[in-house]
């Protein structure tokens, strides 16, 4: 059989005939795919030949196998999460000879029509099939293609179609991932509320929860893409294009949103070392905190009370309540940014919500609870011998008011992670990714856009930016905040 030719008028007729043979076929398989004369349509079949864009490939002088390559971008592929590409090649119309399926016919024409899309200037190609249509599945996962979600076509609008992607150069662009969160609720957080769920629409499984992890790669709460990958596997699958020099180290970083319905232990974390050493190799915890809703008069523990020795700290702990009058407390506002480093004690107040970055630690020392008691009687484990090993007494930070006018402002610079907070009034341009960077939406209508392609963000949703990304803007009115490792 002949690589693939560019086909010509005098094809149609043949062309006419394999496609109607084609669909027929699939309506005996009891595939709902293709309806000749609905799709694909004569109409159709002209239209790619005359700009062009339909294909063919010949045995013995018959046309065997036909394929329409375009740079066109339908509609309906606008909402689709595309793994990246800013110049995509798309193919349609994959039809070949009945009699001679199952010979391997399908990959050679998709290699010719991988190579026809490169030299063309493509640096991505992309496709649809339906959901049910088991031979086309397996051709795509086997050449390399990539699922990437899933799109609807009027002409069978009760029929669900997979789109699939693959990149086409080694610097091809990866695109933002929008993050799908994991929750910590019920007995885990017994201080969580409902407003994950009731603002932002998080799915939080109707029970209170207090924490959603935006990007995580912590063991048994690790967010996943839209499809459900989780971020290791992201990683493993995309390496120094999606992280930096992360792709073969521990992932860095964990955003939480977090919801306090009831106030938080009194806590503390370790720094690297102390962590490494007492906690199995794991990291310390370095933390921020950017404040989103917060009651008039709400406050937070930020610290201990001027002049508190270790010895009284110890005592008070042994106590339980006593330990109430050693701790500084400070009053918050929305807007307002808390740096947490490793040492210092806090705890977040009731009824407030924040956006929180640290490291990637799930390393906690709590010193003391408020004496709460589950339904048993029970107060949480404490941990007093690790906190005071690693409590900085004269630790005592300030609460940072970020400023309400437009623009991009750096927040943080710590030795850990950035923190930038957007407030975009139309249109700002975000600051270059350094090894990725981790991007929420906090309030407003937000849309992600660059050249070829435009995420749009509800309040809440955080999308991951990889390394490769192309230069991307913010649009809209509203603010985010933009996360990324330091160094």
């Amino acid at each position: 059989m002949t690589g693939l030719i560019k086909a010509e008028e005098k094809n149609l007729e043949e062309l006419y005939g394999l496609y109607r043979r084609t669909a027929e076929a699939m309506k005996e398989d009891g595939l709902n795919q293709w309806n000749w004369g609905v799709y694909p349509t004569e109409e159709m079949i002209r239209g790619d030949v005359e700009r062009g864009e339909m294909y063919v490939a010949l045995e013995g002088g018959r046309i065997e196998a036909a394929i329409a390559l375009t740079e066109t971008v339908d509609p309906e592929y606008t909402e689709v999460s595309w793994t990246g590409g800013m110049r995509p090649g798309i193919f349609h119309r994959l039809a070949v000879n009945p009699a001679l399926q199952g010979e391997g016919i399908g990959g050679d024409i998709l290699d010719d029509a991988i190579q026809l899309l490169r030299r063309a200037g493509c640096d991505c190609v992309r496709c649809d099939t339906n959901t049910k249509n088991r031979r086309a599945l397996r051709l795509y996962e086997k050449m390399g293609f990539r699922k990437c979600g899933t799109v609807h076509w009027d002409d069978t609008p009760e029929e669900t179609y997979w789109a699939f992607d693959k990149r086409l150069k080694r610097e091809t662009p990866l695109w933002p991932i929008r993050m799908t969160p994991a929750f910590r609720g019920g007995e885990e957080t017994p201080w969580g509320g409902e407003r994950l769920r009731q603002r932002y629409g998080k799915e939080t499984g109707g029970r209170p929860t207090g924490e959603s992890l935006e990007v995580s790669c912590i063991p048994g709460h690790e967010s996943t893409d839209s499809l459900g990958r989780k971020l290791p596997e992201l990683i493993r699958e995309f390496g120094e294009k999606l992280v930096g020099k992360y792709w073969d180290r521990p992932f860095p970083l964990l955003l939480k949103l977090i919801d306090a319905r009831d106030k938080l232990s009194v806590q503390v974390h370790p720094d690297d070392e102390y962590a490494a050493a007492h906690e199995h190799g794991k990291l310390g915890k370095n933390e921020a905190w950017l404040i989103l809703d917060a009651p008039e008069g709400s406050e937070l523990v930020y610290g201990l009370q001027p002049g508190t020795t270790l010895r009284e700290l110890k005592e008070a702990c042994e106590n339980g309540k006593a330990v109430e009058r050693l701790l500084r407390r400070v009053r918050v506002t929305p807007g307002d940014v808390c740096y947490i480093p490793a040492g210092c004690v806090h705890a977040i107040g009731e009824d407030i919500m924040l956006y929180e970055i640290q490291e990637s630690s799930d390393v906690t020392y709590r010193f003391y609870d408020w004496d709460r008691k589950d339904a048993e009687g029970k107060g949480r484990e404490l941990h007093i011998e690790q906190g005071l090993a690693v409590a900085d007494l004269k630790c005592a930070p300030r609460p940072v008011r970020v400023s309400e006018a437009y623009g991009t402002r750096r927040l943080l610079n710590e030795e850990e992670f950035t923190l930038d907070v957007i407030r975009c009034g139309g249109i700002e341009i975000l600051p270059e990714i350094g090894e990725f960077g981790i991007l929420t939406s906090l309030k407003g209508e937000l849309s992600l856009k660059w050249d070829s392609g435009e995420m749009r963000l509800s309040e809440g949703e955080t999308c991951l930016l990889p390394k490769s990304a192309p230069k991307m803007h913010l649009r809209g009115e509203g603010y985010a905040a933009l996360a990324m490792p330091n160094g």
